[in-house]
């Protein structure tokens, strides 16, 4: 058995104390929903509820507006996903694999917008969405959650298109492959970590999007997730806290357990993707 050291204890003891404080605000929502508005500002805070309750949950999943915010969300993040790897796999490809001129600056380009919060472009897309009469559409909220993925997807995949030697796509041409047979049955294949982390990265920042839909859409059944429960719950006269933690704790759980099982890609790529060889 291994002897525990002074160091390795400490180590364990911030892995632990970190993990706590990650987990918390999840505890936290989870038991605020199970206890009644009244017990919720009480102090001292009741870390447990002495009398749990479901009426929260009940009352949420029996409104159809609840599941109209869900269809929209995976509406958006279904074709965010889709868009973002399309355009990220043929962008990053071409950054990898060509060398033309003013690819350096356009690369630096597109990692300049992280800079930028999204609440900068916010007028610039309102104005634009509304004289093109896309205010109110799903084409609206999946621009602009793909604006806000594009970019590190981009950059993650160019790490990993950077580690296939070019040398197979030579023998590919030539048997007689072209480019884009090439890349979509032999280099994508390769580099199945990549996508999948990017498809996971571009689907969680778009479900977790509340500023797009709450700008980008002034008709409730058009809301998603977390705007729809925002404007649904919560008011200048009344804040349902308890029916807001149940709904969050509805629309959290699908998206964390594809998260659990999915994390590994998630951080290989990553961590791969960064790396250039």
């Amino acid at each position: 058995m291994r002897q525990l050291t002074a160091g390795k204890i400490v180590k364990y003891g911030l892995i632990g104390f970190v993990a706590l404080v990650f987990i918390f605000p999840i505890y936290w929502m989870i038991v605020t929903s199970l206890k009644p508005n009244s017990v919720i500002m009480r102090l001292p805070p009741q870390f447990l509820p002495t009398h749990p309750i479901a009426d929260h949950y009940i009352s949420v999943l029996s409104d159809h507006r609840f599941f109209t915010f869900y269809k929209n969300s995976v509406i958006v993040a279904v074709l965010t996903t889709g868009v973002t790897l399309m355009l990220a796999i043929l962008a990053s490809y071409s950054f990898s694999r060509f060398r033309y001129r003013f690819s350096g600056p356009l690369q630096m380009l597109f990692l300049s917008t992280q800079m930028f919060p999204a609440v900068v472009l916010l007028i610039a897309l309102y104005t634009m969405y509304s004289k093109c009469g896309l205010i109110n559409t799903y084409t609206a909220l999946v621009l602009a959650c793909t604006t806000s993925a594009l970019p590190l997807s981009i950059l993650v995949l160019k790490g990993f298109f950077d580690t296939v030697s070019a040398t197979i796509e030579e023998a590919a041409t030539i048997d007689g492959a072209g480019r884009f047979q090439t890349l979509f049955t032999i280099v994508i294949p390769l580099i199945k970590p990549g996508i999948v982390a990017v498809g996971l990265y571009s689907f969680l920042v778009c479900w977790d999007d509340f500023l797009w839909s709450l700008t980008l859409t002034n008709k409730l059944e058009m809301r998603t997730l977390s705007a729809g429960i925002s404007m649904l719950y919560l008011g200048e006269q009344s804040q349902d806290w308890a029916r807001v933690m149940a709904a969050a704790t509805s629309a959290s759980l699908p998206i964390l357990i594809v998260y659990i099982f999915l994390q590994k890609y998630m951080i290989e790529g990553l961590a791969m993707g960064a790396v250039k060889e």
